[in-house]
């Protein structure tokens, strides 16, 4: 399928928008209702625009506002202003004086975050469902933008393909690109695969990673609400959307074997997965679980799980093995352990990787050294997809052969009255490679 420019939902203009918003007590009537703002701008104010207002842009607003003294939010987008008026209370809240989006810098709809770009920001912070975010990149290169751009960069390879054309281009016009894969910006983490580069254990020759949690949101349709608009609500459970839970959020654990292998690409891998529990048209039609075995040309091998379900083990981990020795990463409970011929315990501080990601790009746009992530953010990416295309169809597939898929899993038209149905679940098998 051709990918297409998104349209604006139809009765969601920001004059409808405000006046609605405004006789509900919404979001003009919020604003107005705060005191006038004491913030002075001056020559070094940045100007940031929010594009995906959930909790994780919610997030990455405040921690960008936090970055820099000398930043403020200017602007926010949303497909739905619900959410977007929620994330706008929140921050007047946090930010205080340094929320600084009036009524005419809130846009709803598909086109929303093209209005963002346009409205004189400097730095955007993209954080909507992960299937737009190789449209909303290419906007923001094309503007001369600096971009925050949460994980996964795409949920095909299209999409894939497209960010790495774009992360040379950012590169060559000096735009900022940092990644939401936030492990990389841990001192914890950056301390112990320095030790791995370093061959404190030898070479390579396995890793395992698991991700293995429990279930996440669901909200029940609404009459009133389309195939378009429950599916984005939902939009975690739409593969279109997220990818599935391999790339939407076991990422995570895939980069950090990406990380170990020091950018070393696997040639090829095969994997197992289903659903299990998760078997109601309410869960939309991705994967409950997932194992993948990734092939290097060095001879190593990754294994990889991760698991969606109730009532289960709960683990996130890295194991890193070698020829001379081990290594133990379990960041959440600060575990980072080398035992072999070297015996090393990560003993530094822990920093908020979250509010580092921001620290270091606000910090990078001052020194007019901007960071680029691009590459390694859109291989991580792509080999959670691989690990998605080997499981949905049960085949053995190389790297070079899923890069050059041509499934594009955008719909063929953006509009919120299309019929979009129920996306068939894969059965390994009889899903065929596209």
């Amino acid at each position: 399928m051709k990918r297409r420019d998104l349209q604006d939902k139809p009765d969601s203009s920001r004059r409808r928008f405000l006046t609605q918003s405004a006789a509900a007590g919404g979001i003009a009537a919020a604003y107005l209702s705060f005191p006038k703002k004491s913030f002075a701008f001056n020559g070094e104010t940045l100007k940031i625009g929010l594009v995906g207002c959930g909790g994780r842009g919610t997030g990455a607003a405040a921690q960008a506002i936090a970055a820099d003294k000398n930043v403020v939010l200017t602007a926010m987008a949303d497909a739905f202003e619900d959410r977007l008026k929620s994330s706008l209370e929140t921050l007047k809240g946090q930010g205080g004086e340094r929320i600084h989006v009036d009524p005419e810098h809130c846009f709803v709809g598909f086109n929303a975050y093209q209005k963002v770009i346009d409205s004189g920001v400097d730095v955007v912070l993209l954080a909507t469902p992960p299937g737009f975010r190789p449209q909303h990149l290419k906007a923001c290169l094309d503007a001369g933008k600096h971009v925050f751009c949460e994980k996964p960069v795409a949920v095909d390879a299209p999409g894939v393909r497209s960010v790495l054309a774009m992360a040379e281009e950012f590169k060559k016009k000096k735009l900022a690109l940092v990644s939401g894969l936030c492990w990389r910006y841990s001192a914890a983490e950056r301390a112990t695969f320095q030790q791995i580069h370093d061959g404190a254990i030898g070479k390579l020759v396995a890793i395992h990673s698991t991700y293995l949690t429990g279930p996440i949101w669901n909200k029940p349709r609404q009459p009133e609400w389309s195939d378009m608009e429950y599916q984005m609500r939902n939009w975690y459970y739409y593969s279109w959307l997220s990818g599935d839970h391999i790339v939407e959020q076991a990422v995570h654990s895939i980069d950090k074997m990406a990380w170990a292998m020091n950018g070393e690409l696997p040639i090829k891998a095969v994997s197992v997965g289903g659903r299990q529990q998760r078997t109601g048209p309410e869960f939309g039609h991705i994967f409950d679980h997932f194992s993948v075995t990734y092939d290097y040309a060095s001879g190593a091998k990754g294994f990889h799980q991760c698991r969606q379900q109730q009532g289960c083990a709960n683990e996130t981990k890295d194991y890193i093995f070698g020829t001379k020795g081990s290594c133990e990463i379990e960041g959440s409970r600060r575990i980072h352990a080398i035992r072999g011929e070297t015996e090393w315990h990560y003993s530094g501080t822990h920093n908020n990787m979250y509010q580092n990601e921001h620290d270091e790009l606000f910090a990078s746009i001052r020194r007019g050294e901007p960071i680029n992530d691009g590459i390694w953010m859109s291989n991580s990416t792509m080999m959670a997809i691989l690990g998605r295309m080997t499981a949905y169809t049960g085949q053995s597939i190389a790297w070079e052969q899923a890069m050059n898929s041509k499934e594009d899993l955008m719909p063929p038209k953006m509009e919120w009255k299309v019929t979009l149905g129920e996306p068939a679940v894969a059965v390994p098998g009889m899903t065929r490679f596209v």
